[in-house]
């Protein structure tokens, strides 16, 4: 689009490399972190490389590169926590003791401003995003599409060539794939999506040639 309503930097993030993604209403010059696990201050200064006003930080799922840091984030800028779905309170009560185990000091326990369900809404300046509960990698993972822009923020469900792994607790391969199949594939096989670690791709591309939930596969 010459004028897009919304724009998207991902910059990755913790020694895992997870993609914590900035996104903005264009309108607004307001925005959202999804899933900003670590390294805040290289974050604040990609937002503010952009001329982005932080408004809210939004949550994928509770495991600790994806959120082990947003409260502390939360409370340093003095903006709300929107998601996960309540069924990963789990994990995000472990996170001191899983920002240990992998190397990502000072996570931190919180408690989110909203939890969210499937069939919410979420706002970023004039920006409204639909929200789709997506269980399989963990119970109570939620993600973030925004229709006019064909994008979608998928966490852990799906990656290029690959899907989230199920051997964690409360993981379900069998509910992973109905969620990939159910929720993400009904969207179009024009969307993109930035998944929570490698390259972007597109649901199409993912039917296409994904060995573990292709159209072929299944």
């Amino acid at each position: 689009m010459p004028n897009p309503p919304m724009k998207a930097v991902i910059v990755p993030v913790t020694p895992l490399q997870q993609n914590c993604t900035l996104i903005w209403c264009t309108q607004t010059m307001k925005g959202a972190f999804t899933d900003p696990g670590g390294d805040l201050d290289h974050l604040l200064k990609v937002a503010a490389e952009q001329g982005v006003e932080i408004e809210k930080l939004l949550v994928t799922h509770g495991h600790i590169d994806h959120c082990g840091l947003t409260g502390v984030l939360a409370e340093r800028l003095g903006v709300p926590i929107e998601g996960p779905h309540p069924d990963d309170k789990f994990w995000i009560d472990m996170n001191p003791e899983t920002g240990a185990k992998y190397g990502i000091a000072g996570a931190t326990a919180f408690t989110p401003d909203r939890w969210l369900f499937d069939g919410d809404q979420v706002t970023v300046g004039n920006l409204v995003l639909d929200v789709y509960h997506c269980p399989g990698h963990t119970p109570g993972h939620v993600i973030f599409h925004h229709p006019p822009s064909n994008l979608a923020i998928v966490g852990d469900v799906l990656f290029q060539g690959s899907v989230g792994r199920t051997d964690f607790p409360k993981g379900d391969f069998q509910q992973l794939v109905q969620s990939i199949t159910g929720r993400l594939w009904p969207l179009g096989n024009q969307t993109a999506f930035v998944p929570g670690h490698g390259p972007i791709s597109t649901f199409g591309r993912e039917r296409q040639t994904n060995p573990f939930v292709g159209d072929s596969v299944l």
